[in-house]
């Protein structure tokens, strides 16, 4: 492999303008796909399969009107009094030439919802005093009919005893007849009588099945007590706004439809406010933050390289990679549904791996020239020795990264091509255009003072002596401890997606979390959409008791302050409730309340429970992400355990190296955890809001972080294994390496640290906890692993650790990471060069 890369780099050297007209073309046709076939990038996740999503699927099967996304505009007067009736017509004009909007479904005025719910109460009352008056009449009806039958048949049985006396007595016909006729005329009567009471008997059935449904409407209008959209003091209001699509495929110009409108046209008095769903857009690829770190990384480069324009050089290769890597993969985002983190995914790698990887063959190419090596020669050397590192280190990062792919969550799938992709193009351009520009350059890559100094010597030389036993124990058990102690937050960790709470105080989104909050209860900013499945369906007369029926069991849940039916499918085989939490998205009591709707066993026997809403959608992701991680640490840690064996030609070291990464893991678990769920420290950053962990966060730290710390495991242990191979004694082997390696991988590890932390101050959360997990990740792994643990360790283990099975050592590949093959090779005058290590 070194030869190869050797005859890589001197082509590239020798061809340079071709090879950086070739980047410039591609970065051109990046550009012009982009511009093509780019599409839009999604800020909300999902999974196909979960729960939540069964449940809305089936709401848009059978109510549509449901299943489309949802945003809020959320008025506020400014005074803190109520709404003047002139705001609210205006507000209500604005809501409902709203729905005129392309892509909006309806548009609920909050007036009118409120004028509604004033009304169906006083509707109740006026009913429930119309049946108690009803009952009322009833009673003195059936009261007096109950006496005037009594007179009745007192008269009846009078005339019934007259006229038996007067057949007895043998009275006339004509007495006899007329008795007869007045027992006729009573019965007659109490047979109307009784007809009488049995309409009253109706009327009171009927009374009481109209009483028995308004106790029921009673009910429900009980259970859905705080779920309003206009605060109690009215200085508040919630405009819902219902999109034609799913929040996934909710447009930006849609959304910037719905933002112009009611920004358009501002209510005097009044501040407007709109939640993430409608005003979330893509978080910043690039801004001040992330310019500070690259200058950072700039100021690390000139102290390692000594020039200006030698740091200049890994800077803009990296840029051109990240350019391309990023344009080409956001050229896919018209053709498939990208997260708008992922392409900040790309550019966070491509800066870092990209500065690092150019950096290494740099100062390769600096040191051979400052020991005199012609230029040419050098740069193949370069890029033979720690070209070959480069490629190697290389692949392990992007093994981890596509080994997203097997968890089968096709948004950190995609996250983690893309980042595989700008990885790949990092290692291409350090392989082939760095060498290309370091042949334009020649020695000017040496300051003239520094060049004046070609082939003495620029560091003293002492020979390296083994480190003692009893320090090597004493470090490898501090490092333990320390990377033990940091990671004990990360038992504690909770997984969700960030809401709005933790945006920026100064954005909208925030500003309307926060009024909903506090003028409706932390419980409006989080609804959960239950969806109840009748399979045998429901008479039109059944559905209310129903309705009842399920309500008051999601009621009885502990975490639920309302619940409200919201809507029933034509053919009543799906009934829909809105449930109000008492505690936000994020609560521990909420995610607690979805498991517990979960497991409600069947309702009447047949009638069964689903829950969506973005608090469930959340627990889903969170969940599924959380049973992949097994199997995804399986595959990263396989396939990266195979290519540092055939690298090392060691067993020993591989699992040493990743025994030391799943404590700087862990380690990097706990920081995490500490700031941005505990919020120890959170004010340093200005993050005001603490929560649970970004759900996808430990994958991608896994991934990234193994690749990462693999790349500073090659360029240390490969120095020691050339050592080695070339004769020193193990223990020494190990001093040597770490001594000929420590600058450079300190260097790039602050490169690294400077990139990556320019991201925790970017307004996304996302990025701002991605950013920092991958800044303290390479910070731990880099300097308590690699340059303290790994070295003490390696010290304890001796000879051993470089103990390869023999048959193992047959069938693996030579990929000569050493360079050995490269010690003595043709010059171009036909003599062959000795390379100076």
């Amino acid at each position: 492999m070194s030869s190869l890369l050797f005859r890589l780099g001197s082509l590239a050297a020798r061809r340079a303008w071709i090879v950086i007209l070739g980047w410039v073309a591609a970065f051109g046709l990046a550009l012009g796909a982009f511009a093509g076939f780019g599409g839009e990038l999604k800020s909300s996740f999902d999974i196909p399969g979960t729960a939540s999503g069964a449940v809305v699927d089936e709401l848009a099967d059978k109510l549509p009107d449901t299943a489309g996304g949802t945003g809020t505009v959320v008025y506020r007067t400014r005074d803190g009094e109520a709404f003047t009736a002139e705001q609210r017509s205006e507000i209500s004009a604005l809501a409902a030439s709203a729905e005129h909007l392309d892509g909006v479904a309806t548009v609920v005025d909050p007036f009118e919802v409120a004028k509604e719910q004033v009304d169906q109460i006083e509707e109740l009352e006026d009913g429930q005093t119309r049946i108690a008056d009803g009952r009322a009449q009833l009673d003195e009806a059936q009261e007096q009919a109950a006496e005037g039958r009594a007179e009745l048949e007192r008269a009846h049985q009078e005339l019934t005893e007259a006229h038996r006396q007067a057949v007895d007595s043998g009275a006339p016909a004509e007495q006899v007849r007329a008795l007869e006729e007045q027992e006729q005329m009573v019965e007659g009567q109490l047979v109307e009588l009784d007809e009488q009471l049995s309409a009253l008997e109706e009327n009171r059935s009927d009374l009481e099945e109209s009483a028995g449904e308004a106790d029921l409407a009673e009910t429900l209008l009980g259970l859905a007590d705080g779920i309003v959209v206009v605060s109690e003091d009215e200085s508040t209001a919630i405009v819902n706004v219902a999109f034609t699509d799913s929040r996934l495929d909710l447009s930006s110009e849609v959304k910037d439809a719905t933002l112009g409108h009611f920004e358009g046209e501002p209510v005097s008095g009044t501040s407007v406010d709109f939640s993430a769903e409608i005003s979330q857009g893509d978080p910043q690829l690039f801004g001040p933050a992330e310019m500070i770190g690259l200058g950072i990384a700039g100021v690390v480069l000139i102290i390692v390289l000594g020039s200006a324009l030698a740091a200049a050089l890994p800077l803009v290769t990296a840029l051109v990679g990240v350019g391309i890597g990023v344009a080409a993969s956001l050229s896919f985002s018209g053709m498939v549904d990208m997260a708008a983190v992922t392409p900040v995914l790309g550019v966070m790698l491509g800066l870092a791996v990209g500065i690092d990887y150019s950096l290494f063959i740099v100062n390769r190419h600096r040191k051979q020239l400052l020991a005199a090596m012609p230029v040419h020669e050098s740069i193949g050397v370069a890029a033979g020795t720690a070209g070959t590192a480069v490629l190697f280190a290389g692949s392990t990062v992007i093994v981890a990264l596509l080994a997203l792919n097997v968890t089968g969550i096709q948004f950190l799938g995609l996250m983690g091509t893309v980042g595989a992709v700008c990885v790949a193009i990092a290692v291409l351009i350090a392989l082939t255009l760095t060498p290309a520009v370091l042949g334009l350059i020649g020695d000017r890559l040496l300051g003239r003072g520094t060049r004046a100094t070609v082939g003495e010597r620029h560091h003293s030389e002492r020979e390296a002596k083994p480190m003692g036993t009893l320090r090597a124990v004493l470090t490898a058990s501090i490092s333990v401890a320390v990377l033990l102690t940091i990671a004990v937050p990360a038992l504690s960790m909770r997984l969700g997606l960030p809401d709005s709470s933790s945006d920026p105080q100064e954005s909208t989104s925030f500003q309307a979390f926060d009024a909903v909050d506090e003028a409706f209860g932390p419980g409006a900013n989080s609804p959960l959409l239950v969806a109840a499945d009748v399979p045998d369906g429901l008479g039109d007369e059944e559905v209310l008791a129903v309705q009842v029926d399920i309500a008051e069991t999601l009621g009885g849940l502990a975490g639920v302050e309302a619940v409200a039916p919201i809507a029933a499918a034509d053919d009543n085989t799906l009934l829909a409730f809105q449930v109000k939490p008492e505690e936000g998205p994020d609560s521990e009591s909420t995610a607690e309340l979805v498991e517990d709707i979960r497991a409600l066993p069947a309702l009447d026997g047949d009638i069964t429970l689903g829950v969506a809403g973005q608090a469930a959608i959340n627990i889903d992701i969170s969940e599924a992400i959380v049973d992949v991680l097994p199997l995804y640490l399986g595959v990263v840690i396989g396939l990266s355990l195979l290519i540092m064996i055939i690298v090392f030609r060691s067993l020993l070291v591989p699992i040493i190296a990743t025994g030391g990464f799943v404590l700087s893991l862990f380690a990097t678990f706990g920081l995490v955890v500490a700031l941005f769920q505990f919020g120890w420290g959170a004010e340093l950053i200005g993050i005001h809001s603490t929560g649970p962990i970004l759900s996808f966060l430990p994958v991608l730290l896994v991934g990234i972080l193994f690749g990462l710390a693999m790349d500073y495991q090659l360029f240390l242990a490969s120095g020691m294994r050339e050592a080695y191979a070339h004769g020193a004694p193990a223990r020494t082997a190990v001093t040597k390496g770490l001594h000929a390696g420590r600058s450079v991988v300190i260097a790039a590890a602050l490169i690294m640290v400077a990139v990556f932390g320019g991201f925790i101050f970017s307004e996304a959360t996302m990025v701002r906890s991605i950013g920092f997990g991958l800044a303290f990740g390479v910070l731990l792994d880099a300097f308590v692993v690699r340059l303290l643990l790994m070295p003490a360790l390696m010290h304890l283990l001796g000879k051993s650790v470089w103990w390869l099975p023999r048959w193992l050592d047959r069938i693996l590949p030579d990929v000569d990471i050493e360079g050995s093959r490269l010690r003595s090779h043709p010059r171009a005058d036909g003599t062959r060069s000795k390379i100076r290590r």
